[in-house]
């Protein structure tokens, strides 16, 4: 009876997290990347970076609860999951055409690299190497620079720009009312995040239970870890491209939010883990 009630929590909180991430910090991030007039790509990374959050707070709870193989298990999970969330949404939305483009194509193949890299970690059983950190951060920035570049190179101007023209003037003369709503969205956002982590901080609780009384192994936790937390992507992947009328822009939106997230997920989120487990462990 203990472990269906510790099952239901899990199942309870990581719903919980996803649909805050859905439901309103993906959607204020959005709103914020409107009254900004960024570019799709920009919107993508802003949605990468906010649906990894769920992410940071599973992967942090774990570490430091001392299941570091859980939170690598989790990484792959949701980096894997990801992917073929992002083919999934290209299908259903008829936009496979634009996977051509060369610069999407560099795009997807940094992803696989961020889901070759933490199978092979847990492969040699290195998952917990604090050496794994400044890799990490050198890479981050390397795989950064290499999409910046590919984008540049290879998007042919009018599928870099955002009509620009038309959102000067609006920002003119709408400037003190952007400046307002932009300050209320990051009020918000801090408000959600301060949700997050209380919830996560429940989730971490579960999680010891379940690996330490029950015997529930880390690879099936991390697994399902991955899946619910990689929900919020499926859902901007598709809305991605159904906000966009050219079906290219969407496209590299949807791209930029596959590849932030997983950058986020291996780079920076589970650099995070590996410091937080070698500090209290």
């Amino acid at each position: 009876m203990n472990l269906l009630i510790e099952c239901v929590k899990f199942l309870l909180y990581s719903i919980l997290i996803v649909l805050i991430s859905k439901y309103i910090l993906v959607k204020i991030l959005r709103t914020i990347g409107k009254l900004l007039n960024l570019k799709p790509k920009v919107i993508g990374n802003i949605a990468g970076i906010a649906t990894s959050i769920p992410e940071l707070l599973t992967v942090s709870f774990s570490a430091w609860t001392g299941l570091m193989a859980t939170s690598t298990y989790n990484i792959i999970s949701s980096n894997m999951i990801n992917f073929i969330q992002y083919g999934s949404s290209v299908i259903l939305n008829k936009n496979q055409k634009t996977l051509r483009n060369q610069a999407i194509k560099i795009d997807l193949w940094l992803v696989g690299i961020t889901i070759m890299i933490p199978i092979a970690m847990i492969a040699f059983h290195i998952e917990n190497s604090i050496a794994f950190v400044p890799a990490f951060a050198l890479l981050f920035f390397a795989f950064y620079k290499i999409s910046n570049n590919a984008h540049h190179v290879y998007m042919k101007p009018e599928e870099r720009q955002n009509k620009p023209e038309k959102s000067k003037v609006t920002v003119e003369k709408n400037r003190t009312h952007i400046i307002v709503q932009v300050i209320v969205q990051i009020l918000l956002l801090i408000l959600v995040g301060i949700a997050l982590y209380v919830i996560g901080n429940f989730l971490s609780e579960v999680l010891e239970n379940l690996c330490y009384e029950f015997q529930v192994p880390e690879m099936i936790i991390g697994i399902l870890l991955g899946f619910i937390t990689s929900l919020p992507e499926l859902i901007t992947f598709i809305e991605s491209q159904k906000h966009h009328e050219d079906g290219k822009e969407g496209v590299v939106e949807a791209t930029s939010n596959l590849l932030t997230s997983n950058m986020m997920n291996l780079f920076v989120i589970q650099s995070i883990g590996i410091i937080i487990y070698q500090v209290f462990h």
